[in-house]
């Protein structure tokens, strides 16, 4: 049974998937680290529908005209091998994980959103509040500061809640000009 399955698979076959495979896998990771952070985690439906045709259009570039078993798990087996290579000289070299990465994007900074920043990330300030409100904060006006990771996800930090004894403070100075307009 065996033979049947890798009957007329040849190392010029599994050289051509290799090759293959390679190439689409790095101009995919090209792609797709140009088309921004938002590819990979703040999906809207478009980015969701371009990124489940990918994998269809890239399918036949990486088997070829082979259907076969064999022919899907080898390219499978390869694809994940060059993965584990890429994540393994990334995790050795912090510079080719920077390149890969990419920087991360700070939106929010003080309270204010950074339009510049939110024009390069391709990403709305509708967007940005559902992304908020998604990640359980009430919009622009709760948070400090929000940076777009290298990998989409969204850091936020809390604008700060006053202590009580702030809030006594400002009470007590409301008071007292208070006091000072009555006399």
């Amino acid at each position: 049974m065996l033979n049947d399955l890798t009957s007329g698979f040849t190392w010029i076959e599994f050289a051509d998937k290799t090759i293959r495979t390679i190439a689409v896998y790095g101009t995919l990771l090209i792609l797709l680290r140009l088309g921004g952070k938002r590819q990979m985690a703040q999906l809207s439906t478009f980015d969701f529908v371009v990124i489940l045709l990918l994998s269809n259009v890239v399918q036949n570039a990486i088997i070829g005209p082979d259907n076969t078993l064999i022919g899907g798990l080898v390219g499978a087996a390869i694809l994940i091998a060059v993965n584990f290579i890429v994540v393994f000289f990334a995790f050795l070299n912090p510079s080719i994980e920077r390149d890969l990465r990419g920087r991360e994007a700070t939106l929010v900074e003080d309270g204010q959103p950074r339009e510049d920043e939110l024009r390069r990330e391709l990403i709305s300030r509708s967007e940005l509040e559902a992304a908020l409100r998604r990640q359980g904060y009430r919009g622009l006006s709760t948070v400090d500061e929000v940076v777009l990771e290298p990998e989409g996800t969204l850091a936020v930090t809390e604008k700060p809640h006053p202590t009580i004894e702030q809030v006594l403070a400002s009470l007590e100075r409301i008071e007292q000009r208070l006091g000072t307009l009555r006399n």
